[in-house]
């Protein structure tokens, strides 16, 4: 686009830990119901109806592996049509209590509850054909979006001891998007953005040490071309490192880091709207990264000062029981729920329209100011959980429809995917970037911490063992052998994922995550047992093979997976 002064795109990243045959409410497969009601068919729903109406929606969405494996799943897609048909039938009762109680307000917002969600049911049940991955690919094969992946569970790649581990967690990742997408993934969202360069690093809980590749080389190893980085990352280098001062353990790696890493190639000027590649000394193709935009980031993340705390938006927080529907706007952040007053749909269009307005000038302003100070054009890569859209921030989607609009109609700007910028900009400076992630400080204190520390004694316990499997019987052709160990595989990924540290560390589901955690672990301890027994020629009890069968149904994700990938590197 010639008169363009630059380029946009979304980057949505969605995620859920594996929760199906995990419990259902209010930790379990309510989280899954609910964004998919929320968030996932509302997104699906904004996007066909642009195609819909002429236009090209370019964005880019990571659909994390074990998301995707559970969106596939008939279990969810069952009790899916089961659970939109409650919030169906809750409305409606609700508007007939409002209806005896004299709240017309409400009844007009539970009119608007049973209009929605029928249109979600019939939305899943027709037009995407309860294919929700599906529906998303048929956009990627039409030009119209990218999908990226991420780590098989979302395991968090700097804290793991092995590199065996990242490489599985990515090859994982990569395999199962090309069963369901039909495609090798380009981009790959490293969980948390989390990243950790080569170096001789020492484990913060065993002491162990020795030298470590950078997770840029197995992004390299599997085929992908880019990732994202926080902005912290690009632009402050080596000197951040804050969390080290909450955590004395994660003080000593990170001075052991700070002492050792040097940056390859030195860089003035470095901004967040120029894609760069990873400074590496690591034989390996190249590998590029995206750096987070905070300043457009900040107008969505934030609850109090971003779109969001709007007081004509939807509360998050009020619901009415027992359907769980909500009729209260947000008023003011800070306002006791008891004096929320009730929503208005009216009011929303326009606050809608001033919000995308204020985003896009804001984007604009920042693209002009980086071509005034570097003399050509460059990317703001909007960075957002998913889930902020629609679940977080009902109206999330609704707002998407208007930047997307609005943007491919201004002839300044070039609505784009990751993928196309890269191929049509492709970076050649070189960063050494430090590790650090997306998290609090920075770093890596939310996932590492006082009430963290026994998940990674037992994680960092199961990973030299599933790296003994591999020496051992990785090349075994025994399928009965294969089928204990692809399981034991199994549970070592889920028992990765750095949801369960995030929910101890934030309190927000501090048990049920604990209980996950110890549940994988003593899954995987009985099945690395039983393999153990059964390769050895040893007989397995009775027991043991019922509880194998018992475990393969809960956990039944990653067909693909190979006991092979988690050979030492």
């Amino acid at each position: 686009m010639p008169d363009s002064i630059g380029s946009f795109t979304f980057v949505l990243h969605s995620h859920l830990p594996w929760v199906l045959n995990h419990g259902i409410w209010p930790h379990g497969t309510s989280w899954l119901n609910e964004a998919a009601a929320e968030t996932y068919l509302p997104l699906l729903t904004e996007l066909y109806h642009l195609v819909d109406t002429g236009y090209t929606p370019q964005m880019t969405i990571g659909i994390t592996p074990v998301l995707t494996e559970m969106l596939i799943d008939d279990k969810f897609k069952n009790d899916f049509s089961g659970y939109i048909r409650g919030k169906i039938d809750a409305a409606r009762h609700d508007r007939e209590q409002f209806l005896t109680e004299h709240f017309p307000v409400r009844v007009k917002t539970a009119e608007f509850w049973i209009e929605y969600f029928s249109r979600m049911e019939d939305a899943f049940h027709r037009r995407f054909n309860r294919d929700i991955p599906g529906a998303f690919s048929n956009l990627q094969k039409q030009g119209i979006i990218e999908i990226i992946t991420s780590g098989a569970t979302h395991g968090y790649f700097p804290l793991l001891s092995r590199d065996s581990s990242i490489n599985a967690q990515v090859k994982c990742g990569v395999e199962s998007y090309k069963r369901v997408y039909g495609q090798q993934p380009r981009g790959l969202w490293m969980p948390e953005c989390a990243y950790r360069p080569g170096y001789n690093w020492k484990n913060p809980i065993t002491g162990e040490e020795g030298d470590r590749k950078g997770v840029e080389w197995f992004l390299a190893k599997h085929g992908l071309d880019y990732t994202f980085v926080d902005t912290h990352l690009t632009m402050g280098g080596m000197a951040h490192g804050v969390y080290a001062a909450r955590f004395k353990m994660l003080k000593d790696l990170w001075d052991r880091f700070a002492a050792q890493f040097k940056s390859n190639v030195e860089i003035a000027g470095r901004s967040p709207y120029n894609p760069y590649l990873f400074g590496t000394s690591q034989p390996q193709e190249p590998v590029a990264f995206f750096t987070r935009d905070e300043r457009t980031g900040v107008l969505v993340w934030s609850g109090e000062h971003g779109y969001p705390g709007d007081g004509n938006y939807l509360d998050f927080h009020k619901k009415h029981y027992p359907g769980g529907h909500r009729y209260w706007k947000v008023t003011a952040m800070k306002l006791d729920l008891g004096q929320k007053m009730e929503y208005y749909l009216d009011d929303v269009p326009a606050r809608l329209d001033d919000n995308a307005t204020h985003f896009k000038n804001t984007m604009k302003d920042l693209l002009k100011n980086y071509t005034a100070q570097f003399g050509k054009q460059g990317i703001v890569t909007a960075m957002y959980d998913a889930e902020l859209f629609g679940h977080w921030w009902f109206e999330g989607p609704w707002w998407i429809n208007r930047v997307l609009r609005w943007v491919e109609d201004d002839p300044e700007l070039s609505l784009t995917t990751v993928g196309q910028y890269f191929d049509e900009h492709a970076p050649v400076q070189q960063i050494g970037l430090p590790e650090g992630s997306w998290g609090q400080g920075g770093g890596h204190w939310i996932w590492l911490n006082e009430w963290t520390m026994w998940t990674w004694e037992r994680i960092y316990e199961c990973e030299k063992k599933m790296e003994d499997l591999a020496e051992h019987y990785g090349n075994r052709e025994d399928e009965t052998l294969r089928n204990i160990c692809k399981q034991v595989a199994r549970e070592n990924l889920l028992l990765q994922a750095s949801d369960w540290q995030f929910l101890i560390s934030t309190w927000s589901a501090r048990d049920y995550a604990e209980a996950r955690v110890a549940t994988h672990y003593e899954n995987f301890s009985k099945l690395y047992n039983m393999a153990i027994t059964y390769g050895e020629g040893r007989t397995v009890p009775q027991g043991n093979w019922e509880f194998l069968g018992r475990v393969m149904g809960d956990d039944n994700l990653f067909q693909e997976v190979d006991l092979n990938w988690w050979r030492k590197i």
